[in-house]
This record gives C-alpha cells, sequence and structure tokens, in this order.
C-alpha cells in the first residue's frame, strides 16, 4: 500500500492510541465483512465512542472448561543448530549460551538511499535464509519478530516468503528495516508491497480475502546484515521467528474459569503526561501506549537507561525513559510508534532480555505465564463503556497485564491513565478477554470492524528459569 492510500488520521483525544495500520486493513475488508462475514484477525478499527449496549453485540456466555482449538504457532530460530540449519551467505555463528548469528565475510557492497533522509550510502552485507517452515495452522496472517543488537553503524533488514496452500509463492516481503539506534538509517516499515492476494499492513503480512479459503501454509524468514564499509562492526541477531494464525471470526470467545491469583511488581506509567512532548514522535504522550508498556516490562526485568542514554531529553519531562522508548521505537514509515516487532526489537536490545509477538488463544495462558512471573502486553479495542473502568474507547491500544485478582479479574498497568497513581486498573475477566480475544466487533455505529485476536508481546529474559520455560513451552514460545 502506498502512503497515499492511508485514511486521514483523526484528531487525538477520545482514544488513548490512534487508528493504528490495522485501520486501514479494517476499511479494506470491512464491505466484505457485512456481506461475507469475514474478517481477517488484526486489530483495530476507526475511533469509538458510545455505549457498547447500543451495538447489539452478542452477549458473553458462562464459564466453560475448554481448550481452544489451536489458532496460531509461532516458530524461532535461536540455538546454534537453528542458525546452522539455515542457509548462511557471509553470516557467521556465534559460538556461547546465547549464540547469535553475526556478519562475517561480507557478499559484496550496496548503494542504497534511506527514503526518510534522502541520503545515499555504502554498506557491506550478508545474508541468512531460514529452512522452510510449514505451518501446522495454515495462516491468514503472519508476523515476525526479532531480537538483535545493531551497534553504531549497522542495521538489519528482515523479510518473509509465503508459500499458499496452492502451492504459489508470495515475493519476498520487507517486513522491516531496523536498528536500535537512528542515526545511521531512519527505522521503518515498508508501504505498498502486495502481489494481489496478501499485502503486508506495516509489520503483518495478511491474505486479503480470508472468505477465500487461501491461507498461507508455509514460510521462510530471511536476514540482511549490513555495516559500513571497512568498519568491522556487525549486527547480532539472537532470535528472529514468526507467528502464523488464523482465527475464526468471533463476536465473543468462550469463558475461562479464574485460576490462580497472582500480581507481578510491574513499574507504573501513564502515557497522557507525555501529551505535547516531542510531537514528531506519533503525536507525543497521547499515542505511546506501545513504548510506555514495554518500557515498564523492561524495567520490571532490570532493563535500566543511563543518564547518558537519555541526555537529550529535556530535564524537565517526568520520567524521560518513556520518551525515550517512544523515539526508539518510532518507524518513520507508518509514522508511529505502536509496530510489534519494533516494540518487542527495542525491549530485547536491554542486556538479559528477549521477547517475541504472538496469539494466545485464552485468559488461562496469561494466567499460566502471570504464575510464572511473565507479565504480558496485550492489543485491544473497545468503544466506551465495553471495559468497565476505562473510561474511554479506543481504536486500538495497548496494556500491560501484571495479574488476576482472587475472583480472576484482570489487574492491568493501562498506561491511558491521566497519572502514574491511576495507572493500575482492575478489569472484570470477562469484559477483558472478550475485548482482546475476538476478531470481529461492532463500533457505536453499527459498524464491523476487527479486533487484535489474542495479540501479545512476550518479553522475557535471555535466561529463563525452568518454571518460565514450561510457561514459555505451554504457549508455543521457546
Amino acid at each position: 500500500m502506498s502512503s497515499a492510500a492511508q485514511p486521514s488520521r483523526p484528531a487525538t483525544g477520545p482514544t488513548p492510541d490512534r487508528p493504528t495500520r490495522r485501520s486501514v486493513l479494517t476499511a479494506a475488508v470491512a464491505v466484505a465483512a457485512v456481506t461475507a462475514g469475514a474478517v481477517p484477525a488484526v486489530a483495530a478499527g476507526a475511533a469509538d465512542a458510545g455505549d457498547p449496549a447500543d451495538t447489539g453485540e452478542p452477549g458473553p456466555g458462562p464459564a466453560v472448561h475448554r481448550v481452544p482449538a489451536p489458532t496460531a504457532e509461532y516458530r524461532s530460530w535461536t540455538t546454534h543448530a537453528d542458525w546452522t540449519s539455515g542457509t548462511a551467505r557471509g553470516t557467521l555463528v556465534t559460538a556461547g549460551d546465547r549464540p547469535g548469528l553475526t556478519l562475517g565475510t561480507p557478499l559484496g557492497t550496496v548503494d542504497l538511499t534511506d527514503p526518510h533522509t534522502g541520503t545515499t550510502a555504502s554498506w557491506e552485507y550478508a545474508t541468512w535464509t531460514a529452512p522452510v517452515q510449514r505451518l501446522g495452522v495454515p495462516a491468514t496472517e503472519l508476523v515476525p519478530s526479532w531480537n538483535a543488537a545493531t551497534p553504531a553503524g549497522t542495521w538489519l533488514q528482515a523479510e518473509l516468503r509465503g508459500t499458499y496452500t496452492d502451492g504459489t509463492d508470495t515475493p519476498w516481503y520487507v517486513m522491516g528495516r531496523w536498528a536500535a539506534g537512528d542515526q545511521d538509517i531512519r527505522r521503518a516499515s515498508v508501504d505498498g508491497q502486495s502481489d494481489g492476494r496478501s499485502t503486508v499492513w506495516t509489520d503483518t503480512l495478511a491474505v486479503d480475502d480470508a472468505a477465500s479459503g487461501l491461507r498461507v501454509a508455509a514460510y521462510r524468514l530471511r536476514l540482511t546484515l549490513y555495516r559500513r564499509p571497512g568498519s568491522g562492526a556487525t549486527p547480532t541477531v539472537w532470535r528472529v521467528g514468526a507467528m502464523g494464525s488464523d482465527v475464526p471470526d468471533r463476536f465473543t470467545v468462550p469463558a475461562t474459569v479464574p485460576g490462580a491469583a497472582r500480581e507481578l511488581a510491574v513499574p507504573r506509567y501513564s502515557q497522557e503526561i507525555h501529551v505535547g512532548q516531542y510531537p514528531e514522535y506519533d503525536n507525543g504522550g497521547e499515542a505511546w501506549c506501545s513504548p510506555t508498556s514495554t518500557q515498564m516490562i523492561a524495567e520490571y526485568w532490570g532493563g535500566r537507561l543511563t543518564p547518558d542514554q537519555l541526555a537529550w531529553v529535556d530535564p524537565d519531562f517526568t520520567d524521560p525513559q518513556i520518551c525515550h522508548a517512544a523515539r526508539y521505537t518510532y518507524d518513520h514509515e507508518y509514522a508511529g510508534c505502536g509496530n510489534w516487532p519494533f516494540g518487542v526489537a527495542y525491549a530485547a536490545a536491554f542486556a538479559g532480555l528477549q521477547g517475541v509477538v504472538t496469539r494466545l488463544p485464552s485468559l488461562t495462558d496469561a494466567e499460566r505465564l502471570i504464575a510464572a512471573g511473565i507479565p504480558l502486553i496485550t492489543s485491544q479495542s473497545f468503544v466506551k463503556g465495553e471495559l468497565t473502568g476505562a473510561g474511554y474507547g479506543t481504536a486500538g491500544h495497548l496494556m500491560t497485564v501484571i495479574g488476576f485478582t482472587p475472583d480472576g479479574d484482570v489487574i492491568a498497568n493501562d498506561p491511558a491513565a491521566p497519572s502514574n497513581a491511576e495507572v493500575r486498573r482492575v478489569y472484570r475477566r470477562r469484559e477483558f478477554e472478550n475485548v482482546w480475544l475476538r476478531t470481529k466487533r461492532l463500533d457505536a455505529s453499527g459498524r464491523t470492524l476487527s479486533g487484535s485476536g489474542g495479540v501479545c508481546y512476550l518479553l522475557f529474559p535471555a535466561r529463563p528459569t525452568a518454571a518460565q520455560c514450561t510457561a514459555l513451552a505451554a504457549v508455543g514460545v521457546r
């Protein structure tokens, strides 16, 4: 999709995060959704307001003991065996207890012009291509993510190529041009990528017409590592993976039975106290739900920014680390801080952290993670009043799940709160699981829009405990 095809952006105000690129996908399929009942499992739509009692949405059902059918799967490459299983052209694998992919002998030099600065520079490069990964659940969507370090003078490009269920292939789609900093290149997604049957929407490869039955049956990932000629510096990639999913269309999801209560001591930060600060990064704090949530969990795991790293922030600003997170998750093509893989990559740049983008099928899985000490960042959209106690409606918003009450209600650090002291919220279990896990919803005007289908960021230690490994493996992350 070209930039010109994007809808105009609404004024900020009643929603804590403006409509994301998933709004664009929603708009593209809205008519088909009404006529064919097929909405891809993606998040966000146009800005919502009003009372959900007017939507006519089916009500939640009783709690059930039910194991959801698999609708998503995540696969990653992290071990020495994983890296050596791929096709290396100029890349090397580092040894040690956290093997990584590095740039060894370059394939050559290429001149590239950064479309966001107009600067042309020469780069040495090398590539690594993963083996074909066949999906147990043929997918309507794929979302990659990666964990890497990019010292000054280096960056990476992540690509994905899918194989459809009819045996034909997509092009190699660019899923991100990324650096931890912003001095060498402008971190960005790439618009305008489609083959007429699938399209890249910022960070998500989506089948255009899910009702047709076409799915992505397999995929390959490719990494290209870049550095300035002769520098000897190299990116290091410790994890790359993708989540493929085919979440069924649903306005409501089965209710789950509460599990064990636990609350994690996650720092609390409000995005709203940053409204108007650094508007060049997605309109300031009003749209900073993703970096604010990410910073909360990074700090929970011990990720701290140094005074030198924060020296660029106005000293009069409270919580300067939130401004920093916004700047260093900002996608210069999407013009926002809500690129899911960029958020995960930012957190994983802290020493000793790693992370993934995936989908979970139920709150039971979230409880399993919380029990192991792992908080999660969830993506949801809802009209005002649909999530009791929120006090707003949103076309797409991220918050941090930090625990569960004895009654099974969700304890969340919601960055849309007006102050840090008000960030901790308790949301009703049935309401929360529905607005997070559903794929279809009605806005206040009765339009059918889409929901996230259980999208979440999982951030966790590079060396998790045995209990954490067990909990992660139970939700498909290894």
